[in-house]
């Protein structure tokens, strides 16, 4: 077990282990206790009932936040002509065509600072060969990372607006909702898209309690369990 650090001590003391909080108080908690000399990212981890070793139950996609969540990523694409020049208006970090997809084969690492991956379709039949390099993080227009609006995706990504969620192998999704420095009010409206989007995400297939649980923490702060039927109630009113 990692050793913790004092700070995260003191604050594990202040919280109720046993209480579940609504939303707002979760939020508000965690950025009490975000104690940082740096401006903290919340997160969200929700605990799925679903099964992630069947294809069938399998949650990804995208989310398009009201407001940003977190810091703006490093941004590689997959472009050419006018959609390459409008990527790099729009932010992205690193441009490129058949010729950056045989360099990445030849062995060069550099793409793997990049936080993203994203292509335009007609990229798709010469990035298809980086399947291997790429893994995870190839594109995939499921998870909204091969676009035709290139520049609007970008965007979207940049402003830390748009991510990519994917269900992990223990049925949690990790998502960031916001800093510390924002309004609870953005958060919390962050939190709530979060949630609805993760139910229109539900598999069909998909048979018994969907959302099982519910934990809000800072970048360097201890969890904070939130109250699902608080959370239906933060859904049903937005």
């Amino acid at each position: 077990m990692p050793k913790r650090s004092k700070r995260y001590l003191e604050s594990v003391a202040m919280i109720d282990k046993q209480a579940k909080y609504s939303p707002v108080e979760a939020i508000e908690l965690v950025k009490k206790l975000a104690t940082a000399k740096f401006d903290e990212t919340i997160e969200a981890a929700i605990n799925l009932g679903v099964d992630p070793r069947h294809s069938d139950q399998m949650v990804r996609g995208t989310i398009l936040y009201p407001y940003p969540a977190g810091s703006p990523p490093k941004v590689m694409v997959f472009a050419k002509g006018e959609n390459a020049e409008k990527a790099k208006e729009a932010g992205a970090d690193l441009v490129g065509d058949e010729e950056l997809v045989n360099k990445i084969r030849e062995g060069w690492k550099g793409w793997k600072n990049m936080d993203l991956v994203l292509a335009t379709p007609d990229m798709m039949g010469v990035v298809s060969r980086l399947g291997r390099i790429l893994g995870p993080r190839m594109p995939n227009p499921r998870a909204g990372t091969v676009s035709q609006d290139i520049a609007k995706t970008v965007r979207d990504f940049k402003e830390a607006r748009l991510y990519e969620f994917r269900v992990d192998r223990s049925g949690i999704i990790h998502m960031p909702i916001g800093k510390v420095s924002q309004p609870t009010e953005q958060i919390l409206q962050n939190l709530a898209t979060l949630l609805s989007t993760l139910m229109k995400a539900r598999p069909a297939s998909f048979r018994g309690q969907y959302i099982k649980g519910i934990t809000l923490s800072s970048t360097m702060g201890p969890g904070i369990k939130v109250d699902l039927q608080k959370s239906r109630e933060l859904l049903e009113s937005t």
